[in-house]
């Protein structure tokens, strides 16, 4: 059901990677042409993410596929991952956070949660199987 613990979950995630997706457009578009190249890629990237959680959100009734769905997506947030951190460490300067590190936190931030909604769906995914076996 859409009321469960995981839609909050994956609802979590999805607000956080608009979030920075929308903060990390911005920020780009205020540095050095340097970065300027990198910006549509971690953009896309992180819409590509939101929309797969929604997607995962939105398939609550098939729980198997659910489960895939969210493999996926965490799979594709620690190469998100990977690719921020490699980001961060060749771009040139003094690090501030505020401006270059913010985009670095979404993904852990996802991984978390995806990882709960996992939990969660597995764990729903049991009570339907036990249930099953009383019929």
């Amino acid at each position: 059901m859409i009321q469960r613990i995981q839609s909050i979950y994956l609802f979590v995630v999805i607000l956080s990677n608009i979030l920075a997706a929308i903060f990390l457009g911005n920020k780009l578009d205020k540095m050095a042409s340097f970065i300027e190249a990198f910006k549509l890629e971690y953009v896309v990237f992180f819409v590509l993410i939101t929309l797969l959680s929604l997607w995962g959100l939105l398939t609550y009734k098939k729980r198997g596929f659910q489960l895939k769905v969210g493999r996926l997506n965490l799979f594709l947030n620690f190469v998100a991952l990977g690719f921020l951190t490699y980001w961060l460490l060749i771009l040139p300067g003094e690090i501030h956070f505020s401006k270059k590190g913010i985009g670095l936190i979404i993904p852990v931030i996802s991984i978390v949660f995806i990882v709960l909604a996992q939990k969660a769906i597995k764990r729903d995914d049991e009570l339907v199987k036990s249930a099953d076996r009383f019929r």
